[in-house]
């Protein structure tokens, strides 16, 4: 049923425009001048009216996101003044809908449109679906009037007659949002504008009613709670009484609280400590059976009462005798034995002289084991234990990444547990463990915070005497503890935290000393595991020794390890089946009958035509990996200027700085190629590809500088690269060999490679010192400081002349 007619009258006014408001008619808004849109569509108005008669007339358009909705207000500024803070303002009074249409010309800087003003007309009388309608809103608006206390308010609806403009009462309705507001806006129809902001009102009650009900059944809670306090406190009173009245002992021997006070009383606890324990028990006493808190409190009071807080072990100053612990145990890492011999010897004089406490603090020690997998970095930890009598802790972090793993959960949280920390500490059973942080390299970090950021005070020798846990909130004494943290790889640990730590590089064991540990310590360690007597199966040290050098190549000695017990099983099961009599002994003949051919024969041991420096080009190089050094080979060739594209081509899988030195190199030689009789013109239209072998493996850092110098010069020259000459360096551009690191591990793998000529930069010379002294015998090892002098070491004499364009 149509419930109006609506008539339409020509307008044209400047448009104001309101940012995420929305003015309805009837509505007396004030409006800050101080913005530009509003002053300029005010005074574009007042232009307008002083032409004709009359109130200057605004057109307010709510603007959504920079939209303008399609329906307007006429409004009639009132009144131009200032607002209460002071700002100029104008009283706008809207009077009806208006219908925008297309926009138009007008004097000021105001946006004109042109527009229909509609009016509204309803029949009389009103059928009585709309006024049920209206006496529905009334009863509504009053109930919500009411409950915010705006009585005055409440006659003003009352007494509104029209249903268009009670409809449009809705729009001083604080929580209307500005959709529903254009919405309303939009709705030209009185009766089914009234009907929409019926519905809106009666959703806005039945929330407040929702939410009325629950602020109600939360404050009954906590009414009950408090009650159920009082009455609690009420009985503890009364028993207190009926005790006193009986002679009774003030404290029941079954009361939980009581006997938590008598642990805390009777433990050996310090100072601070023990204050914070006993408010803990009071404030178990206080709280309710039912309370989770009393929980928390019991779960906390055990932790503290299970630390041993005063609990020490003497430490064994028999300083030749730990020495011999650690020589009997591990062959080699002689820098890490030194170390703790050092702190040994000065913890006696310290003890003797009565400074085993200066400044609240103990002297622990931390130290970081950095190595290739299997040089016996964790291993050794626990022989620096037993050298020293002192309980032994491993702490696993690899793959940790919640802060809270090192400094505890807060107590606020369900199931929150002390950090791995204090958990070491409570199973070592002393204040002065040695507590190993195996993989400390492997720590990572995400949205749950930064565990080696939390590792920085735990570390520190001058901050970790008062080591707080999130949990205990005490000061818990770590000066005394020996931090023994191992990695893999050094640049994966942060600076901040290597900073508060002492280096100490294990960087792998020659092959002596392979012999050594394998016939010392892996041998019958595996003769155990595979159910055979000491005497039964001998391996011969030429065995042991074929074994280190042609079957396995690492740094470490666990590829070693395998290796023997794969022989001893082999032996095991052939003896079980009768094909082997024992005692038996193997000598390096047998090897290959039981396990196979060498997996990894010197270059120099391969047939000449077979080696891969065999042709010009190639050259060898050594880097350092996560699995310690390693022999790297680089490969170069020249396009044909025919079918090739100029420039240069990496292929590898190489980092950006590696790239950077193939440029570096290849530059050199273009600028100093007459110098070293290299034929460089034709590089300007011929393709450079240089390639390193393993393309799967990622590779970068510069010291491959050298190698891929004299790999280019190899090619240009036609001069191949000796095949018993590894490299390492960086290059500049004006030929200096730069230092890098990783000495040691480089000649490590030269040697395990069978390289005998190693050239390394002048700078790295004082690295030799850490070599061995047997592995420096067996090389000859060329410090230099220009890429020329390793062009003259590296490159044999060419036979034959080599046409480099053939």
């Amino acid at each position: 049923m149509a419930s109006e007619s609506m008539a339409s009258v020509p307008l044209t006014l400047p448009v104001l425009p309101l940012d995420d408001e929305v003015v309805l008619p009837g509505m007396v808004v004030p409006l800050d001048l101080s913005d530009n849109d509003v002053r300029a569509a005010v005074e574009a108005a007042q232009a307008a009216a002083r032409s004709g008669t009359g109130k200057p007339r605004v057109l307010l358009v709510p603007r959504i996101d920079g939209t303008y909705a399609g329906t307007g207000v006429l409004g009639i500024v009132e009144q131009v003044g200032r607002l209460s803070d002071g700002d100029p303002g104008a009283l706008i009074r809207g009077l009806g809908r208006v219908r925008i249409g297309a926009g138009t010309t007008g004097p000021g800087a105001a946006l004109w449109v042109e527009g229909n003003a509609l009016e509204e007309t309803l029949p009389d009388p009103l059928p009585g679906a709309v006024t049920e309608l209206v006496k529905e809103y009334k009863a509504l608006a009053t109930s919500w009037l009411k409950k915010r206390g705006a009585w005055q308010v409440v006659d003003r609806v009352q007494q509104i007659d029209g249903v268009g403009a009670l409809a449009d009462n809705s729009g001083y309705s604080p929580f209307l949002s500005v959709e529903q507001k254009v919405e309303l806006l939009e709705t030209a129809d009185p009766v089914a504008r009234l009907r929409l902001a019926t519905a809106q009102l009666r959703e806005h009650l039945a929330e407040q009613d929702v939410a009325e009900t629950i602020a109600k059944d939360v404050q009954e809670g906590v009414d009950k709670q408090q009650r159920e306090f009082l009455l609690r406190r009420q009985l503890e009173a009364v028993r207190k009484e009926l005790r006193d009245l009986n002679g009774e002992s003030a404290k029941d021997a079954g009361d939980e609280s009581d006997d938590y006070r008598a642990r805390v009383e009777a433990a050996d606890l310090p100072g601070k400590v023990r204050e914070a324990a006993l408010k803990e028990v009071e404030k178990l006493e206080r709280s309710s059976d039912q309370s989770p808190e009393g929980s928390w409190i019991r779960t906390w009071l055990d932790t503290v009462l299970e630390l041993p807080w005063n609990e020490r072990t003497e430490d064994r100053y028999d300083i030749r005798g730990a020495r011999a612990v650690l020589d009997a145990e591990h062959a080699g890492l002689d820098d890490v034995k030194e170390r703790i011999t050092e702190y040994l010897a000065v913890r006696k004089r310290r003890s003797e002289r009565g400074l085993g406490v200066v400044g609240g603090r103990r002297g622990g020690a931390v130290l970081a084991l950095v190595g290739p997998p299997g040089v016996g970095k964790t291993s050794i930890a626990e022989s620096v234990a037993h050298a020293m009598g002192r309980k032994f802790v491993r702490v696993a972090l690899g793959g940790v990444r919640d802060e809270a793993e090192i400094r505890g959960h807060r107590r606020t949280y369900v199931g929150a547990l002390p950090g791995r920390i204090v958990r070491a500490v409570k199973e070592a059973g002393s204040m002065n463990p040695v507590v190993l942080l195996d993989e400390i390299d492997k720590v990572g970090s995400d949205f749950r915070g930064d565990p080696a950021a939390a590792l920085l005070e735990v570390l520190d020798p001058a901050q970790n005497h008062t080591f707080r846990d999130h949990y205990l909130e005490v000061e818990l004494d770590l000066s005394d503890v020996v931090f023994l943290a191992t990695a893999n790889v050094l640049e994966a640990i942060p600076d901040a935290l290597l900073d508060r730590m002492e280096l100490v590089r294990l960087d792998g064991y020659t092959e002596d000393e392979k012999v050594v540990i394998a016939r010392d310590h892996l041998l019958p360690r595996q003769l155990e595991r595979a159910g055979l007597e000491p005497g039964e199966v001998v391996l011969e040290e030429s065995a042991l020794r074929k074994l280190a050098g042609e079957y396995t190549r690492e740094a470490g000695v666990r590829t070693l390890e395998r290796s023997i017990a794969r022989l001893l099983r082999k032996i095991a099961a052939q003896h079980e089946l009768g094909d082997r009599e024992l005692p038996f002994t193997l000598g390096p003949d047998g090897l290959r009958e039981l396990i196979g051919r060498p997996h990894h024969v010197p270059e120099s041991a391969q047939d000449p035509a077979e080696r891969r420096t065999a042709v010009p080009g190639v050259a060898t190089g050594l880097a350092v990996t996560g699995a310690g050094g390693d022999v790297l080979f680089v490969e170069a060739s020249l396009a044909d200027p025919e079918t090739g594209a100029a420039g240069l081509t990496l292929t590898g899988q190489l980092g950006d700085v590696m790239k950077e030195s193939a440029q570096i190199a290849l530059s050199f030689l273009r600028s100093h190629g007459a110098e070293l009789e290299l034929p460089v013109t034709g590089l300007k239209d011929r393709g450079v590809h240089i390639h390193f072998p393993a393309g799967a493996v990622p590779k970068d850092g510069p010291s491959a500088g050298v190698t891929m110098t004299t790999a280019l010069a190899s090619l240009l020259s036609g001069r191949l690269v000796r095949t018993d000459v590894a490299m390492t360096g960086e290059v500049s551009l004006t030929g200096r060999v730069l230092p890098i690191g990783g000495v040691k591990q480089k000649l490590l793998a030269a040697h395990r490679a069978g390289i005998t000529t190693v050239v390394i930069p002048k700078r790295n010379e004082a690295d030799l010192d850490d070599v061995p002294a047997e592995i420096l015998e067996k090389l000859e090892v060329h410090p230099v400081t220009d890429v020329r002098q390793v062009l003259e070491i590296a490159l044999a004499p060419a036979a034959v002349p080599v046409d480099v364009a053939a």
